[in-house]
């Protein structure tokens, strides 16, 4: 059983430089703690991420870690050029000896590629582009590739990951089109519907469409969660009915500041702590609580990775801290 941590790294009172020594903090004890992983999101010009530049933060995070992986969840690929990207993910990956773990995506604001001078709907076209250039550049240390928005004639990248390998890849949110490719998935949702979905996932990875995943053997169907730990339900339920509209409004102001519908639903479910609880896409309570609902993960989903956000809305840093001390002290040993 592996547990991860998943962070926006929402803009808070405090100053940037605050807010960056207070994460790595996080980080040091997670690390400390046995965490498997640190996924970090990415988004721009909104007060979800104080971090849009995920490999920036990373790197720093590298040198103040030993064995807890990164996994940008994901990179934007329409965001960056890809012979670039490859390059980061190289010295990435030497950095942190060979921690890191490549989300991808093609992002869900159309707002957000607009100000980037994108076109929401090219986002599909590049984002299947930019994924085969950097996994061949991965796998082989050169790319020759011609599209419709990408051409690189046998383009050297003269770098390669940590002992040559090629870091394991994971798509959020669409565990059809992962397992359909290979690629680690991250999910949310209700446990009767995810039990279903774990199924289809690995249906498709028994005869999958495509490779995106080379570099590992097999595939992970993880679970993510909102987690707040606390001494018992009643105390959880008081302090997040405060947290969690902040956590909605850092979301969801660029949908609202430009009248932008969410393609599905809105992650954050208007700010209604009790529908995200209902959803269980937001678990909080006691120890026993939180340890209860991973059982029944386990049991009935059949995951062995689960992911927690413990850093969001208006949690304070040590309120921050104090929740995931719970969590490795009285939840992890369950398991």
């Amino acid at each position: 059983m592996r547990f991860g941590i998943f962070d926006h790294m929402e803009h808070r009172r405090s100053t940037l430089g605050e807010l960056y020594t207070e994460r790595l903090e996080m980080l040091e004890r997670a690390d400390q703690a046995g965490f498997w992983c640190y996924h970090k999101a990415e988004h721009h010009f909104i007060n979800l991420d104080a971090a849009p530049s995920s490999n920036v933060f990373l790197a720093a995070a590298s040198q103040r870690t030993t064995h807890i992986r990164f996994g940008p969840l994901v990179y934007l690929l329409p965001f960056y050029h890809p012979l670039r990207l490859l390059e980061e993910i190289c010295a990435l990956d030497q950095l942190s000896g060979g921690r890191l773990e490549v989300g991808v995506g093609k992002g869900i604001s159309p707002v957000e590629h607009r100000f980037w001078g994108l076109e929401p709907e090219h986002a599909k076209a590049q984002f299947e582009e930019a994924l085969a250039i950097v996994i061949e550049g991965l796998a082989t240390g050169s790319v020759g590739f011609e599209g419709a928005h990408y051409r690189f004639d046998e383009v050297d990248i003269n770098m390669r990951a940590h002992d040559g390998r090629v870091p394991g890849f994971w798509y959020a949110g669409n565990a059809a089109y992962a397992g359909e490719r290979r690629m680690n998935t991250v999910v949310s949702g209700p446990i009767s519907v995810l039990a279903q979905t774990a199924q289809a996932y690995r249906d498709a990875l028994a005869c999958p469409r495509s490779n995106c995943n080379p570099g590992t053997t097999e595939p992970t169907f993880a679970v993510k969660r909102h987690v707040y730990v606390a001494a018992t339900d009643e105390i959880a339920q008081t302090r997040i009915s405060k947290a969690y509209p902040v956590y909605h409004e850092n979301l969801a102001r660029l949908w609202k500041q430009y009248n932008e519908p969410f393609p599905n639903r809105d992650p954050s479910f208007g700010g209604d702590m009790h529908a995200a609880q209902a959803a269980q896409d937001l678990l909080i309570g006691s120890p026993d609580t939180i340890a209860a609902h991973i059982e029944a993960l386990v049991d009935e989903v059949g995951t062995d990775y689960v992911i927690a956000a413990f850093a969001w809305g208006d949690l304070a840093h040590h309120e921050t801290l104090a929740s995931l001390e719970l969590f490795v002290n009285e939840v992890m040993p369950r398991f």
